[in-house]
Parts: structure tokens; sequence; C-alpha cells
């Protein structure tokens, strides 16, 4: 059996994420800065990213709802954020994926977006869910700082039981305490192998350290190349990257993104290494699909 025999793609318009897909790649600004600048770096994400074999998506959020701090700057919110967006989507003639916190947001975020996101924290809020599936537009679910990889198939199942099955799951590291996260890279053929869904790698947010500044999270974007490589190496799908023309001056999560002329390099090397790893489906090899430790 191959490696990716047992993942059903996800296609819906411009957006294609799975095996026999070109790289998937999510990319931009942690959230709405300003229309000058969103459109400025979409702009040049664009131009960076339109030579390469990738499935390119243009990432960011209206709101932040769990930010750390009340004095944390959150976005312009949903009206004025997705207005933006729209115009990103528009004018530049790219898709767009955003975050939904509230079942009632999610209807006017379909309006613009060609992905809706549930954030970690809320991926095992059932309502969220259902309502983000009920617009049809792919449903990307990332997984919880705090779930082990099989837990992820209870969400699939949620939304596959409703009849929906555009789901991707993305990675994106779990607690190990004391603000620190850490990448099990088993997770990836796991969580492909449980869930028969694309699996992404946030590769940014891997590297955040929750709430390591009290008042706001730290992270240490150094990492994220390396972190980035183990998952290609693995056969993910896709990756989700926060990137920014100046990363100290970012809004939200300064500390992990990426400098945005640093994505291409780095998506050339990924690039190379998910042809040359080859990889057959692990748990085929022995006989069987992964089994969670409930199933056995």
């Amino acid at each position: 059996m191959s490696f990716n025999s047992i993942v059903k793609p996800v296609v819906d318009g411009r957006v294609a994420i799975g095996p026999g897909h070109r790289m998937f790649v999510a990319a931009g600004l942690c959230i709405v800065e300003s229309e000058t600048a969103t459109l400025r770096q979409a702009e040049a994400l664009k131009a960076q990213l339109s030579a390469l074999p990738v499935c390119f998506v243009f990432k960011c959020s209206f709101d932040k709802a769990n930010r750390s701090s009340l004095a944390s700057y959150r976005g312009p919110g949903v009206e004025e954020g997705l207005r933006i967006l729209k115009k990103v989507k528009e004018v530049l003639d790219i898709p767009v994926v955003t975050d939904v916190h509230e079942v009632e947001q999610c209807a006017a975020a379909a309006e613009v977006a060609d992905v809706l996101q549930v954030p970690a924290f809320l991926c095992r809020q059932t309502d969220l869910l259902l309502a983000a599936a009920k617009t049809g537009r792919p449903v990307n679910v990332k997984k919880g700082q705090f779930l082990a990889p099989w837990d992820v198939k209870p969400l699939v199942g949620k939304l596959r039981e409703s009849g929906y099955d555009k789901v991707t799951i993305t990675e994106r590291g779990s607690s190990f305490g004391y603000n620190t996260l850490v990448n099990d890279f088993r997770a990836i053929p796991q969580m492909r192998s449980i869930c028969g869904a694309p699996v992404i790698f946030d590769a940014t947010h891997s590297v955040q350290q929750p709430g390591g500044h009290g008042a706001h999270s730290g992270g240490d974007r150094s990492m994220v190349p390396y972190l980035a490589r183990a998952a290609a190496a693995v056969g993910v799908d896709g990756f989700f990257f926060e990137v920014h023309e100046n990363p100290p001056k970012a809004r939200s999560d300064a500390e992990n993104a990426l400098l945005l002329t640093d994505l291409r390099p780095l998506l050339e090397t990924l690039l190379v290494i998910r042809e040359a790893s080859g990889l057959m489906d692990p748990y085929a090899a022995l006989g069987g699909s992964f089994t969670t430790p409930a199933d056995r």
C-alpha cells in the first residue's frame, strides 16, 4: 500500500491539499495589521511563490481571540478584517484562509475565505466544527496542543458523520510545560493513517513559547527550518508559516514569524526533501494501519 493511498485529498476550487497535488503552503501574517501592510506583504508573497510548484493560500486572521493579555492587539475584527481579506483576494487573485472562533462568524468568513480554520484551543468545539463544515468550505482543524495524535480521530469523525469530508488536520506541537512546545514527528504518519485526511505542519507556531513573556508569547524562529525539514521528510501534505516583512515589528507572534524573504529558499529545500523521501506507509508495511491505544 502506498503511503498516500490512505489519504483522501481535499480539493475545492483553487485549493488542493493531499496526494496527487502540489505541496500546500498557507503563509502570511498572523493577524490583519492594516489594509496597506496586509496587501503589500500578500503581494510580496505571491511574487516569491508564483514560480514554485506549490498551492499557495494567503493566511491571516481578522481576530486572535486567545491573546495572553487584554493589552495585546487582537486585530480589526470580523467586519473590517474580512473586508481587507476580500480585497487581498480580489486585487491579488489569491485564495485566503482565516480563523473562525464562534459559530456566528462562520457564514460571513466563508463568503470571503476559501478555507476556514478552527484554532487549536477550539478544536473540540462541536458546534464550531459543524458550523464551519456547514458552509461547504474546506475546514482545517488545528490539533490542540493538549491532544495526542489519535485524539484527532473523533474530531474528524464529527465532521464525517455529518456528511462532510473536506477536512485537513494541522500539527502545531504539543504542550511540554513551562511555556514550551515539542514535536513528535510520528504524529504526522499516525494522523494520516488514523484519519485518512491530509496533514499540514505549522512550522512557526511549533516554535512558539506560549505565555513565555508573561503578557505575551515568545518563540524561536531559528528553529523553524529544522522542524519544517523534518516534517517534509516524514511525508506531510503541506505547511503553514507565519511570515512578516519585519518580524520584530509584527503585532502578533513576532518571535516565531519568519522573515518574509526567507520563505522561498526554505520551500525550495522542502520540495526537494519531499521528492527524495519516497515514503511508503510504515503501518501498511506491518500488515495494517496504525491503531490507537483505545483500539488495542
